[in-house]
């Protein structure tokens, strides 16, 4: 390993508490996600049952990510303890990636399983905003444009590293080890790759079928580089190019 390679050390405070580096953002995402309102015509809204109307969601989705980075500026000291390398594979995943979450979501197969068991409900839980700005916010072009430049941040940047760090770095190393942080990133036991596809599946269940192939494909990924790094970045490929094709396609379902 290169001197440039050499992991980092967290400061005492990070050290002393690992978890803050690996669940603090994404908690912190998941709370404010939780106020997003949905459009009048879709099932949910604010999961904690206050009525935000529509029209106030990009001041929401804005906070949120601003929320979201203050907390990824104090455990980035954290993160410095993964040597900073990408590799071309994790790009090539990313390619794939898109190209197999739009395929499988709009399958349907989800409404078409679960729907006649009664669980329908189950996945109107994953319904998004599918806010279009360039819609909603016509009469203010430099808003509309400007949101829109948040929305594709959020997604290909926040998201991708928030919630691979959240997955990969504590959840799949948590069910392992009680000592969780001392488990050497890409070693994987089957709980792990169970926990891995699971748990983001729950995250998404307007699109399991999707969710549960993307993120067995980057748990393949995390175990051949052993490089959470490489997770990241197919993850932000993959959502930079959904949003590019939600934009040209005009399939803000996705957003």
């Amino acid at each position: 390993m290169s001197q440039a390679e050499t992991p980092a050390v967290p400061p005492p405070r990070l050290r002393e508490n690992p978890w803050l580096v690996f669940l603090l953002p994404f908690v912190v995402y998941m709370l404010v996600q939780s106020l997003e309102p949905t459009a009048a015509d879709k099932p949910g809204g604010a999961m904690i049952g206050l009525a935000i109307a529509y029209q106030y969601y990009p001041i929401v989705y804005t906070a949120k990510i601003v929320l979201t980075l203050v907390a990824v500026v104090f455990v980035l000291p954290g993160y410095r303890q993964f040597p900073w390398r990408i590799s071309p594979l994790s790009i090539v995943v990313g390619v794939v990636g898109v190209a197999l979450w739009v395929g499988l979501s709009k399958l349907g197969l989800e409404q078409r399983l679960l729907e006649p068991l009664g669980l329908g409900k189950f996945i109107d839980l994953g319904a998004r905003a599918g806010y279009n700005p360039l819609d909603q916010l016509a009469d203010s072009p430099a808003w509309a444009w400007g949101f829109l430049a948040v929305r594709v941040l959020g997604m290909a940047v926040v998201v991708a590293l928030i919630e691979e760090f959240f997955l990969r770095g504590f959840v799949m190393r948590f069910v392992m080890e009680k000592d969780w942080w001392k488990v050497p990133f890409g070693t994987v036991t089957p709980a792990a790759v169970v926990a891995g596809t699971v748990v983001p599946m729950l995250c998404h269940p307007a699109e399991l079928l999707a969710a549960a192939v993307w993120f067995s494909m980057v748990t393949w990924l995390m175990v051949r580089t052993r490089n959470i790094w490489d997770c990241v970045a197919a993850h932000a490929v993959t959502n930079f190019l959904l949003a590019l094709y939600v934009i040209l396609a005009d399939e803000w379902q996705f957003m």
